[in-house]
């Protein structure tokens, strides 16, 4: 079954007007099938490149300029750009040399900026786009959420024909990112037994603040490579830090980020969480239903919203803040029930805040007020009150 990604048509218009575009996300998300995609319908020759392929590379020899000359004309498709870092730099002047929209289309797994040797701006030449899992109106009709939520959004993982597979699967996608792709993406030598440990250490805390200092006690090493690899881990978009709003100067506020992991099929997997049956009578489910939300909200959003969290150390709490224009303006309670009954904490946050438009989020619940606030289910948030904001 072939899903076709909300991102094809911004990509359509990223070519149109850049000379060369970059897709980034965690691998097997779908880049190279959206790139693809993207190619046969714009009517584009294109010519894919692997820079993990010594075959590949090989082609681009000492003198990746003529190449790229030779094939001026094709829309030329790089897949992991980050194996061959020296491309940046070259890219500069193959792109001034011949100035057109549409040249190039770059595939990476991790941050540009956590990629040694990747230091040649080009501003101007180039232009990004985030590619995440698979998002909830994507799959729907086709699939429930509840379904989505368990596999989360890796498109073969998702797709998988039943929980055996998606679990084997997703095993040997965890298995190998500790023992080969982390180190490989960046290109430095990783320790994957502390790739290992930080990993799982981090799904047992999805949602919360990770102390630092008691991980590196756990893990036997620095706080400072605890920060190392967990800036890695992040960089090649396998978790998310949520950071504290705290612009109110009155309050004493948390100012530690949350860390999540990015995908709730990773994080089941990472918790041998292997149906969802087993899902709802785990004790992380609440935790991974409020990531999961939190994640499908940021997949769906207009790029003029920011978000974060807000809690105060007297207790007061929201687990999402909507900001736009760098003011708070709704408020997002999130409860993994239809009944939802919110915190005072909520409440007070809101009078903190100022916020005008506020939401407790549910998994299928009906619409109705409560206080200041409007329950709604998620798919319902998403698709009608989301775009408002």
């Amino acid at each position: 079954m072939e899903i076709i990604r909300d991102e094809i048509s911004l990509l359509h218009a990223k070519l149109n007007m850049s000379p060369a575009v970059v897709i980034l996300g965690p691998r097997q998300v779908g880049k190279t099938t959206l790139a693809i995609q993207a190619a046969k319908r714009l009517n584009k020759d294109y010519l894919y490149l692997d820079m993990e392929s010594g075959q590949d590379l090989a082609k681009l020899g000492d003198d990746p300029e003529s190449f790229f000359e030779f094939y001026q004309d094709k829309l030329v498709i790089i897949d992991e750009i980050q194996a061959f870092p020296i491309l940046f730099s070259r890219l500069r002047s193959i792109i001034d040399r011949v100035r057109r929209n549409g040249r190039f289309l770059l595939l990476g797994s991790a941050s540009p900026n956590l990629v040694h040797g990747v230091s040649e701006s080009l501003a101007g030449r180039i232009s990004y786009l985030d590619l995440h899992p698979l998002k909830l109106n994507e799959i729907s009709p086709n699939f429930s959420m509840l379904f989505h939520w368990h596999r989360g959004g890796f498109p073969r993982a998702f797709l998988a024909e039943n929980d055996t597979i998606f679990s084997d699967w997703m095993d040997s996608y965890i298995r190998t990112y500790i023992q080969t792709d982390l180190s490989t993406l960046f290109g430095i030598n990783l320790n994957p037994s502390i790739t290992n440990k930080l990993w799982y250490m981090l799904a047992h805390l999805h949602g919360g603040m990770a102390n630092i200092q008691d991980l590196s006690r756990s893990v036997g090493v620095t706080a400072p490579v605890i920060n190392r690899y967990i800036d890695f881990l992040e960089g090649a978009f396998l978790i998310y830090k949520l950071q504290p709003w705290f612009n109110n100067a009155g309050k004493r506020l948390v100012k530690a980020p949350k860390i999540y992991i990015k995908d709730s099929g990773i994080l089941h997997s990472l918790l041998a969480i292997k149906t969802l049956d087993s899902l709802q009578v785990n004790p992380i489910v609440g935790a991974s239903w409020e990531g999961y939300v939190i994640e499908q909200i940021m997949y769906h959003a207009d790029t003029s919203l920011q978000f974060y969290f807000y809690r105060t150390h007297t207790g007061t709490e929201i687990d999402l803040v909507v900001v736009k224009g760098g003011k708070p303006i709704a408020a997002i309670e999130i409860k993994y029930s239809n009944v939802p009954s919110p915190s005072k904490g909520f409440y007070i946050g809101i009078n903190d805040l100022g916020t005008k438009q506020n939401f407790i989020i549910t998994p299928s619940s009906e619409t109705f007020p409560q206080k200041n606030a409007l329950v709604c289910s998620l798919g319902d948030f998403v698709k009608t009150y989301l775009p408002t904001l």
